[in-house]
């Protein structure tokens, strides 16, 4: 089984999460430092599609400038979200994972074991 992990190594839940991964027999890891090659927005998109989550869901306050761009406020739409994201990846809560049976945001790290 092939798995996309959108990771920040900064993040202990994310190293977690790789962790998981890289131990589970039969798991090929792709690793994308999404701080450094930011997914495309259609890209992000479709991960939050698939996940069942909105971009609102995969959105990342603690420790971003989510608050001074004004994304907190729930008027401000999903596009708005992903254009945001897009130019600041920080914004992405971590980490995203996507395997042939899903995507899930891994907050908890075990919840990594559902699409494994």
């Amino acid at each position: 089984m092939k798995a996309t992990i959108y990771h920040n190594p900064n993040c202990g839940t994310s190293r977690n999460t790789l962790a998981i991964l890289q131990e589970t027999p039969g798991v090929e890891v792709k690793v994308v430092e999404y701080l450094k090659n930011p997914p495309a927005r259609e890209t992000l998109k479709a991960l939050y599609e698939r996940a069942g989550i909105t971009p609102r869901d995969g959105l990342r306050v603690r420790g971003t400038p989510a608050e001074d761009l004004g994304l907190t406020d729930p008027n401000v739409g999903d596009d708005d979200i992903l254009d945001a994201m897009v130019r600041h990846p920080i914004l992405i809560e971590r980490p995203l994972v996507e395997t042939e049976k899903g995507v899930r945001l891994c907050r908890p790290k075990e919840k990594v074991t559902e699409i494994l």
